[in-house]
C-alpha cells in the first residue's frame, strides 16, 4: 500500500471514529426508543467498518 493509500485509511478511521462518538452521544440525550434502536445499530455498523479499517493498517505493518 502506498503512503497516499495508509494516509487515507487512517483519515477513514479517525472519521468512522468521530461518527461513532457522535451517534453514542446523540443516543445518550434522546428519549425516543425506535430512534435510539436505529441508532444503535448503526453505531454497530460505524464500529465494524473501524474495525475493519482497523485490521487493514495492522496488516499492512505487518508486512
Amino acid at each position: 500500500m502506498t503512503q497516499k493509500e495508509l494516509l487515507y485509511v487512517e483519515d477513514a478511521i479517525g472519521h468512522e471514529q468521530n461518527v461513532g462518538q457522535i451517534v453514542a452521544e446523540t443516543i445518550s440525550l434522546i428519549q425516543d426508543k425506535n430512534l435510539k434502536s436505529f441508532l444503535k445499530s448503526e453505531l454497530k455498523k460505524h464500529q465494524a467498518i473501524e474495525t475493519k479499517l482497523l485490521n487493514l493498517l495492522e496488516s499492512e505493518v505487518h508486512e
